[in-house]
């Protein structure tokens, strides 16, 4: 189920991402799938031990699952999606584990090897919001999970909600981004006092897997045209590099349509006509940019799933929306994009009629608006929300 289990130049000669692709991350309006088959709920702290799979669950395979809370609001949506899964009695058994990150040998950070242990086994995640320190203390958790287990392509679809309104109509995108170095490689130092040099790193390793992955995932969910963002005209030799690893790839794949644009370009054409874009690949920085300005166009970062995958089978959902601290403990907090990240994870499960369920009945209640949290436009408590949820799925057996 999961992306090729080493290196490689041509992901569409690879039969295990093209499984991946195709029954795992399916969005799309042909695409239209992906929302009427996924949605969102929300919290009350995770429980310490894995939700009990029903009875009526025992006929199929049940499949361990590596739950990363996360902080602030993180326990509350996790256990939300916990209480939706198990309502819709879908074959998962979460395993909660702790990444508070401990001091290794050598000094460093890094992420407990209980967790480690715990991914690698299970292969397959699903991680609530982490918080990240500003210019201070231990390196982000979200890049440590990344280059841990090098869960190099980012994939966040960015699709019009059904009876969310908002400035933009029929949005259908999907970005693409390397998830591995760029930027975001952290190699940093000071040259003399006051002075500071960043180094983004960009290698043809990356760049050609991440090129490939975009034509595969484009070809498996019907998408008709790849773009790839980059500002090869200021930072020729990196941005360079990624681009002739973009073109390298459309020539293998001459029936997907192939644009270049740069990413000034692309922020402005986006919030001009966002219909005109169908997918996007791009370098780490550019990435994390334009797939919140998606985002932003749907409705924000509480509407918006996420996967991540990487190599030796190893794929993590996650919600992509901060902690909101602010929120913590008082039951206001929406878990739709963790919820829809849970979804996106069935599928790569190839668990689509547990999916069908959830997102159906999490439609239901947003389309409804009677019982939809605060940032929706409602007045309900996440805890109501999620009971309103758990309503339209067992009112569907």
């Amino acid at each position: 189920m999961a992306c090729a289990g080493s290196f490689y130049k041509t992901v569409a000669n690879n039969a295990a991402v093209t499984k991946l692709l195709k029954n795992g991350l399916q969005t799309g309006p042909t695409h239209t799938g992906f929302f009427s088959r996924g949605y969102a709920t929300e919290p009350q702290k995770p429980s310490a031990k894995p939700v009990a799979p029903s009875k009526a669950t025992q006929t199929a395979a049940i499949k361990k699952v590596t739950l990363i809370p996360g902080d602030g609001i993180g326990p509350e949506i996790s256990n939300a999606v916990e209480k939706i899964f198990a309502a819709a009695q879908a074959p998962i058994e979460f395993e909660p584990v702790d990444v508070t990150p401990v001091m290794g040998l050598d000094g460093k950070t890094q992420i407990p090897a209980a967790a480690i242990e715990s991914v690698n086994a299970n292969k397959i995640g699903l991680k609530g919001p982490l918080g990240t320190p500003i210019g201070k203390g231990h390196v982000s958790l979200n890049l440590t999970l990344r280059r841990t287990f090098n869960l190099y392509a980012n994939v966040r679809p960015c699709l019009s909600l059904p009876g969310y309104k908002t400035a933009y109509d029929n949005v259908d995108i999907v970005t693409i981004r390397e998830n591995t170095e760029g930027e975001y490689s952290g190699i940093e130092h000071v040259v003399v006092d006051g002075v500071v040099q960043s180094i983004k790193l960009i290698t043809r390793q990356a760049s050609e897997r991440i090129a490939n992955f975009a034509f595969e995932y484009a070809r498996a969910n019907n998408r008709k045209k790849v773009t790839a963002v980059h500002k090869a005209n200021i930072m020729r030799r990196s941005d360079g590099l990624f681009l002739q690893c973009c073109r390298e790839a459309s020539e293998k794949n001459q029936d997907i349509k192939y644009e270049e644009m740069f990413l000034d370009t692309t922020c402005l054409g986006l919030v001009k006509e966002p219909t005109a874009f169908d997918l996007l690949v791009m370098p780490n920085l550019y990435g994390d940019i334009l797939s919140d300005l998606c985002a932003g166009l749907i409705g924000g970062l509480g509407l918006t799933p996420s996967g991540n995958i990487g190599m030796n089978g190893v794929a993590v959902f996650e919600a992509v929306h901060g902690t909101a601290p602010d929120i913590q403990g008082k039951d206001l907090a929406n878990p739709t994009a963790l919820l829809l990240s849970g979804v996106m994870m069935l599928r790569h499960l190839n668990l689509n009629s547990y999916a069908d369920k959830i997102s159906n009945a999490t439609l239901k209640t947003i389309q409804e608006g009677k019982h939809i949290t605060g940032d929706l436009g409602g007045s309900a408590k996440c805890s109501r929300y999620t009971d309103e949820i758990i309503r339209h799925i067992e009112a569907s057996k």
